[in-house]
C-alpha cells in the first residue's frame, strides 16, 4: 500500500483545543491501524503546532478519510491539512 503524509497546521492560540483532544486523537491513531508513525510539529518555544501524520492505507481517498476522522480535525484545530503521498526511503 502506498504511504500518505498529513501535515496538519494548528489554528493559531488553540492550544488548549489539542490538549483537550489530545487523548481521543492517540485512541484514533493507535485503534486506526494504519499509522506508520506520527508526531507533533513544534514552534519556538517547543509548544505543539501541528502534527506530521504518515497512513499506510489504499488510496489518497482512504487517506482523506482518515483524516476526517481524527478527533483534532473533528475539534476543528487545523488551519490546514495537506494529504501528500510519500515515498520512504531511509528508516
Amino acid at each position: 500500500m502506498p504511504l500518505f503524509a498529513l501535515i496538519c497546521e494548528d489554528k493559531p492560540g488553540h492550544l488548549a483545543t489539542r490538549m483537550e483532544n489530545r487523548p481521543a486523537h492517540l485512541d484514533h491513531i493507535k485503534n486506526s491501524g494504519v499509522v506508520a508513525m506520527a508526531g507533533p510539529t513544534l514552534d519556538g518555544e517547543g509548544q505543539m503546532n501541528g502534527s506530521i501524520v504518515v497512513l499506510d492505507v489504499a488510496d489518497r481517498a482512504a487517506a482523506a478519510a482518515w483524516a476526517v476522522a481524527d478527533p483534532y480535525a473533528k475539534a476543528g484545530l487545523f488551519a490546514n491539512v495537506a494529504i501528500k503521498e510519500w515515498k520512504k526511503v531511509i528508516g
